[in-house]
């Protein structure tokens, strides 16, 4: 099987590690053509993985034509906002035959569609497209340590997908529910900004947990709205990768949420962190999904208007608090 893995950031390139580990034909597409010379030369990708040997087997490839002919498995990791635009390059270049697995997490805005939507309207044929979602931060798979992930989509698409990645150290689970990993593995990067904001805040564990428990709630109200099943959230996609992003200091969106809690500003702390927080895009997305199928996400609500309307964090959290009482099982 030969694989190319789209985005030569961290996860790109973790991705790409764990299918040459496998022994597979792997190549990395970086659109930036001194980082792959480096990538080849010194078998590092020093800005996104600092300290990792990258197998000697993974090739890196600026140009996008080249990687893509001939490839049997295609792992889109790119930022969703450049998904469309660079799966729109590679569609004339890719067989009928390949499996598109996408990695990519997050809601397209202004569309509103999910990226599993994305790579079936840009590259047709939904029966070979699959989702890989899941509690995974970059620097542990890329160093082997012990993962589990779920892949989503129709049997053909996610078995290929998943036994192309699942090894000894990296479970691969797999599932139907394709909405549901969609959403939850989305808007768990928003619950991280607000987990990280409460933390900078200096709020204490108890903030965080309740966070993390109504952030669930409120991404299962959206999931369900959209057809997803949900037991999909008590899963990888949905409790799992909403834990380790909330509370784990590899997160970027916790990151991001830290700084913004401290009193930074929001483009200084992106500037700083040099790679893309998912959670920043996806809440301008989740807020007008919410809005549009008219379900409830006060947590989703708080962390827009804080990232993109100039709220204070204090008012943001103030207002969370200050909402009416309720039942917990609130539909």
């Amino acid at each position: 099987m030969r694989c190319t893995v789209l985005g030569g950031g961290s996860w790109g390139t973790a991705l790409a590690v764990q299918l040459s580990r496998k022994g597979l034909d792997t190549a990395l597409w970086d659109r930036h053509a001194d980082r792959c010379s480096y990538i080849n030369a010194h078998h590092k990708n020093p800005k996104y993985l600092t300290g990792v040997d990258l197998p000697p087997s993974l090739r890196a490839e600026p140009d996008l034509q080249r990687a893509v002919e001939g490839t049997d498995l295609l792992v889109p990791v790119v930022p969703s906002h450049a998904l469309r635009s660079v799966l729109q390059q590679v569609a004339p270049h890719l067989t009928r035959q390949a499996l598109v697995c996408c990695a990519t997490k997050g809601i397209e805005d202004p569309s509103l569609v999910t990226m599993h939507e994305v790579c079936a309207s840009e590259l047709g044929g939904v029966e070979r497209i699959s989702l890989l979602y899941g509690p995974s931060f970059a620097l542990e798979v890329a160093t082997g340590l012990p993962t589990a992930v779920v892949v989503a989509g129709p049997d053909a698409a996610t078995h290929g997908a998943a036994d192309a990645f699942h090894g000894d150290q990296f479970r691969a689970y797999h599932t139907e529910d394709v909405v549901g990993v969609c959403v939850g593995g989305s808007l768990k990067n928003v619950m991280a900004i607000a987990c990280g904001v409460s933390d900078g805040l200096g709020l204490g564990a108890n903030a965080r947990a309740a966070i993390i428990t109504r952030g669930l709630s409120e991404i299962t109200r959206l999931a369900v709205a959209m057809g997803a099943d949900p037991l999909t959230m008590m899963g990888l996609a949905g409790i799992g990768d909403l834990v380790l992003t909330c509370t784990g200091n590899l997160s970027r969106n916790r990151r991001v949420g830290l700084a913004l809690g401290e009193g930074r500003t929001l483009q200084s702390i992106l500037d700083e962190l040099g790679e893309v927080a998912e959670g920043v895009t996806t809440a301008v997305s989740a807020h007008k999904l919410a809005a549009k199928l008219g379900v409830e996400m006060p947590i989703t609500a708080e962390v827009f208007a804080l990232l993109h309307q100039g709220k204070p964090a204090q008012e943001a959290l103030m207002d969370l608090m200050g909402r009416q009482r309720r039942a917990e099982k609130d539909g």
